[in-house]
């Protein structure tokens, strides 16, 4: 059964990277398009990573280039091991500064977003851009990218500030049109926070509405998995060495966004097991990650993981975002949630006989976090809708023709009139 799961998990991810853009028929919306601005899935964005005289590991090259990018070709450069090293962020966890200011690049590494505001900088959405200029959008123009540094939280790195700007500059390229706003899986986390940091009276200005696709507003349980065994950016595979795991798994509890991604107890509770420790044979669910941390050896994690686990409220009436919202899923196929390791120790290689934990979900993202947008049903005047995609998974959702086909509609539909 383990073994089935890794090889269904391994063809899937294959058939996913191997997509041609979806023929999609969309009806035409005519001229004066509303505009739109996409935010793209957890580490969707173009990262372009110089490197000069770096010293954290004397194996890897001094000086250089890399890209990151989920199914992109990083270049030949750097090793996976020497990248995830160099990716690693360094943690302040003397400091009495607040968290988000904790976090620093390793010496002689930097980090900027390609393309940024174009469709180049997220290439993966090739099905919907062709889809929205079959309905007489113009890339660049009214099709944007506000692409950000996955490992960032959206607190971090002039996401707030930069989003807005590229937002408003929309708006005012596009005859001062409403902009309609998407989101792909963690992109949507993003999206809530920009709502949720603005005043109604500039979301009254700028923003038409919202399309979550498969939000995963309150975390997921891999979210923890990443922290213990890791997974490779370039093809979402499990390393296979226990070198490159323990670089891999290092990088990601390094990262800030790890914990956003991380489920939220206080919509998950105890309803799945995200880490077994086989070696006390004891269970963790999303309600436990402190003691998690602690029997792990992580303390130092705890003030980050108290911080920004749920970081992004999304659930309770004064985080609701107040536009309209025309969400989307997928559902019915079996979501790996959580796995069991041989004790919990950072760094161990998943493989033929690994133990996992899997619910109904979109192959990425479970129930829990894909039905959570739904308490969005309680804002008071502006639209909302769920619409779930039976047997469709987390990454063809943007590309799904029917998917599309709404998108268009719903983001040339009237806006709620709230005011």
């Amino acid at each position: 059964m383990n073994r089935a799961i890794v090889l269904r998990i391994a063809a899937c991810l294959a058939a996913i990277a191997l997509l041609a853009p979806t023929a999609v028929t969309a009806k035409s919306s005519g001229p004066g398009v509303t505009p739109v601005v996409l935010f793209p899935a957890w580490h969707f964005t173009r990262l372009t990573v110089p490197v000069k005289d770096q010293t954290v590991d004397p194996s890897c090259p001094a000086s250089g280039t890399f890209e990151d990018l989920v199914f992109g070709n990083p270049g030949p450069a750097f090793s996976q091991l020497c990248r995830d090293e160099l990716l690693t962020l360094r943690y302040d966890g003397k400091t009495h500064k607040p968290i988000r200011l904790r976090f620093h690049e390793q010496h002689g590494v930097s980090v900027r977003i390609a393309d940024y505001g174009k469709t180049a900088s997220a290439p993966f959405y090739e099905a919907m851009y062709t889809a929205l200029e079959a309905a007489g959008y113009v890339r660049d123009k009214d099709i944007r990218v506000a692409g950000y540094d996955a490992r960032l939280t959206p607190d971090m790195g002039g996401f707030l500030q930069r989003s807005k700007r590229l937002i408003e500059d929309t708006y005012l390229d596009n005859g001062k049109r409403p902009v309609h706003l998407v989101g792909h899986s963690n992109g949507p986390i993003y999206v809530q926070y920009l709502l949720t940091h603005t005043t109604q009276a500039w979301k009254d200005k700028y923003i038409h509405g919202f399309t979550p696709l498969a939000g995963n507003f309150p975390g997921q349980g891999l979210g923890y998995e990443l922290m213990f065994v890791g997974v490779q950016i370039p093809d979402l595979s499990f390393p296979a060495t226990p070198a490159n795991a323990m670089a891999n798994a290092r990088m990601f509890l390094s990262h800030p966004s790890s914990f956003i991604t991380a489920a939220d107890p206080r919509i998950f509770g105890d309803k799945e097991i995200v880490i077994h420790d086989q070696s006390t044979d004891t269970f963790y669910t999303p309600e436990d990650y402190p003691q998690l941390f602690e029997d792990a050896g992580l303390s130092w994690v705890l003030p980050i993981a108290n911080h920004y686990i749920g970081g992004v409220p999304f659930a309770d009436p004064a985080h609701f975002p107040d536009v309209d919202v025309y969400a989307e899923k997928g559902s019915g196929l079996e979501t790996l949630v959580g796995v069991g390791i041989t004790d919990l120790s950072v760094g161990q290689v998943v493989g033929p006989t690994t133990e996992f934990f899997t619910r109904d979900g979109d192959f990425n993202q479970e129930d829990l976090t894909n039905d959570s947008v739904a308490v969005w049903a309680g804002m008071n005047c502006w639209h909302f809708s769920l619409t779930d995609n039976p047997g469709v998974n987390h990454f063809e959702l943007p590309g799904n023709a029917g998917v599309l086909a709404r998108l268009v509609a719903n983001a040339n539909a009237p806006r709620s009139n709230c005011g």
